[in-house]
């Protein structure tokens, strides 16, 4: 697998997101309290909101316009919602994030 250096973790905020623009749209990247990173695309199925905009919580976040809650891990609904958003394989090494570069080709081939 290849990857991407997209950045250092000090650039997102413990709970917060960064936007990574794409050709085929945007990947939301975010740091849990843990340290945690976890990528995925940055659209809410239901009304398409920023979930780059949400509130991250564990290891999930909430769609900042109808508050649908997506794990980052698996990119699941939770609760009573259905559907799902993308996730991308990412790592943390010395400091800096890593994107795999293969998922995000595989992305753009299945648009």
């Amino acid at each position: 697998m290849s990857w991407i250096d997209i950045g250092s973790i000090e650039d997102i905020p413990v709970r917060g997101a960064r936007v990574l623009k794409t050709r085929m749209g945007c990947v939301a990247v975010f740091r849990t309290s843990e340290a945690e990173v976890f990528a995925v695309d940055d659209t809410c199925p239901h009304k398409q909101g920023p979930l780059s905009e949400g509130i991250v919580h564990g290891k999930a976040v909430t769609c900042p316009l109808h508050n649908w809650v997506f794990s980052l891990e698996t990119g699941m609904a939770q609760g009573a919602d259905e559907g799902s958003i993308a996730t991308y394989p990412t790592m943390v090494e010395n400091g800096r994030i890593l994107i795999s570069a293969d998922a995000l080709q595989a992305r753009v081939a299945a648009e």
